[in-house]
């Protein structure tokens, strides 16, 4: 292809039998970028991700990552890629440190495995068997898996889920500091505040195709805001470019004071949440 995108993917598709998991998705995430791809189970996630990877074919379209295609990888190309899956061999037998250590080796550049420990918030666990870990606790661990090769490109599949609200935050620190370095990120959440945080751009996937992409500010009608109230035992809520006008008008219908009444802006969440919506509803009439 010949561009300069790190990650260049055009109008790929993969089917299975009748069934179309991508069908023409293009996407491009530059140097030291960020890339959100989000979208419901079974949008098409995984699978984009895991062609990317080198780990699935495609059946159409082409792919570039650091200048190869992933369907014709090599070492040397592998050695330059970080990954971390939804659900990663956890090792039980090995300590923390062992195990970091351990994989340290298959890379020509390895990070240091203390520092690499100490960055996912795992120096207390060192010692500890990773079968003795908590859930959230063998969650870190895939991360540092997934970095300790000081890859160019990292791929995160999920990869907060279990973390508790404050590794969550030490987790997006880790990855602002990785992107200030030059790492090129393709991330894959259903925590949209992770991905208004960390992401430069987002890409809404939805029965295999893109149906937004931005940057997290831009998706859908951000400029709104949300007006919520309540009317008896039910709570209502409205989307107002003109949230004054509308309150007052409110107000008219209320003796006094606007029962539970609240304003804020769009979030990316609500952004995403009407994108998916709007793709069902256009998919029903289609049928």
């Amino acid at each position: 292809m010949g561009g300069t995108h790190v990650i260049d993917a055009h109008q790929v598709v993969k089917n299975y039998g009748e069934f179309s998991a991508l069908a023409g998705v293009s996407v491009h995430v530059d140097a030291g970028e960020c890339l959100a791809l989000l979208g419901p189970n079974g949008a098409g996630k995984t699978t984009l991700t895991e062609i990317l990877e080198g780990y699935r074919t495609r059946d159409g379209g082409e792919v570039e990552v650091l200048g190869v295609d992933p369907s014709k990888p090599t070492g040397a190309w592998r050695s330059k890629l970080g990954i971390v899956l939804q659900n990663a061999s956890d090792l039980a037998d090995l300590t923390v440190n062992e195990t970091i250590t351990h994989f340290a080796r298959y890379y020509p550049n390895p990070a240091d495995p203390e520092q690499v420990i100490a960055a996912v918030g795992l120096t207390g666990k060192a010692a500890s068997r990773n079968g003795k870990l908590s859930g959230g606790q063998r969650r870190r661990l895939d991360v540092a898996l997934g970095i300790i090769g000081n890859p160019e490109v990292l791929f995160l599949d999920e990869p907060t889920t279990g973390f508790d609200p404050e590794a969550r935050r030490e987790f997006w620190v880790l990855i602002d500091r990785l992107k200030l370095e030059g790492t090129t990120i393709l991330l894959t959440t259903h925590y949209l505040d992770e991905a208004q945080y960390l992401a430069d751009r987002v890409a809404v996937i939805a029965r295999g195709l893109i149906v937004a992409h931005g940057t997290p500010d831009s998706i859908g009608h951000r400029g709104d805001a949300i007006v919520t109230w309540s009317e008896g035992k039910r709570e209502m809520s409205e989307s107002t470019t003109e949230p004054t006008a509308f309150v007052a008008a409110l107000a008219s219908k209320f003796d006094g004071e606007i029962p539970h009444l609240r304003v804020r802006r769009a979030s990316l969440e609500d952004a995403y949440l009407e994108l998916i919506a709007q793709d069902r509803d256009i998919h029903v009439g289609e049928q």
